[in-house]
């Protein structure tokens, strides 16, 4: 009787180790890695910004609590919001933004 006991507490206790340490972690991987990035170039992509000083084709952008420099094929003004569109190095490449009804 003792014995049995014992070894249903050993086996109950490897499954529990097992489903903590290999299966929950597994699946939260498997959810977590869907999410988009919040950190690095790919998580700039597609933010919008305010453009805070612009001379010519480049500038500096307000993005993030930080200033960026920033170069566009498009003249802007300071004052104006854009979107981030690409990511070279500590440069970004920005363009007007629009709102939902396609307004500048």
């Amino acid at each position: 009787m003792i014995k049995t006991t014992i070894l249903t507490l050993v086996i109950g206790f490897l499954i529990f180790e097992l489903i903590e340490h290999v299966v929950f972690p597994l699946f939260w991987f498997i959810k977590e890695r869907k999410r988009k990035s919040v950190c690095g170039v790919s998580g700039m992509l597609g933010k919008v910004g305010e453009i805070k000083q612009w001379t010519k084709n480049e500038g500096k952008v307000f993005v993030n609590g930080e200033l960026w420099q920033a170069v566009s094929k498009v003249p802007l003004l300071p004052g104006d919001r854009v979107v981030i569109q690409k990511v070279e190095g500590l440069t970004l490449q920005v363009d007007y933004w629009k709102d939902e009804n396609g307004a500048v």
